[in-house]
């Protein structure tokens, strides 16, 4: 019976993580070219205000077709550029859509972000989670720990005993 509860934890932990991530990716694909947005911003559009560091993990595994580079943190920096390759492939990219970065090598959220929240109306926001839930993303297993037992995953659970 133990070993049915597990799985079924495990099964809902990766289905909720899919359906997550395709409603994260979907978000980012919305935005704007020239555009950037925040991980905390695409958090809250999803109902996890404190959800940017779940919203990094996505995109760490985010597909070519999903525009990654457009996710900044919120103080205007580039944090993910590392999954880039080289490090400045992240502005390059950037800057290639007519984004200018500040002497302090940030973007000004106040001229370049999108926030979906309040950048869509509710009912295109929903329109677009909607149809992110057709898309099948499947993630690593990496990420489905990380789901499950870091302290920053909104579907922590207990580690499996020993």
């Amino acid at each position: 019976m133990a070993d049915e509860t597990n799985h079924e934890q495990t099964t809902d932990a990766q289905e909720q993580t899919s359906h997550l991530m395709a409603q994260t990716f979907a978000l980012v694909r919305a935005c704007p070219q020239g555009r950037v947005t925040t991980y905390g911003w695409i958090g809250r559009a999803l109902g996890y205000p404190r959800g940017a560091r779940m919203i990094g993990w996505f995109m760490n595994e985010a597909s070519a077709d999903v525009p990654a580079q457009r996710v900044i943190n919120s103080k205007g920096e580039l944090s993910g550029s590392w999954a880039f390759g080289p490090p400045e492939r992240m502005r390059h990219l950037l800057e290639a859509e007519g984004i200018v970065f500040n002497a302090d090598g940030r973007v000004d959220l106040k001229r370049y972000g999108w926030d979906p929240a309040r950048d869509l109306s509710e009912a295109e926001r929903a329109r677009i989670l909607r149809e992110a839930g057709s898309n099948s993303v499947h993630p690593s297993k990496r990420l489905e720990g990380l789901m499950r037992y870091d302290d920053a995953s909104p579907f922590k659970s207990q580690p499996p005993k020993k």
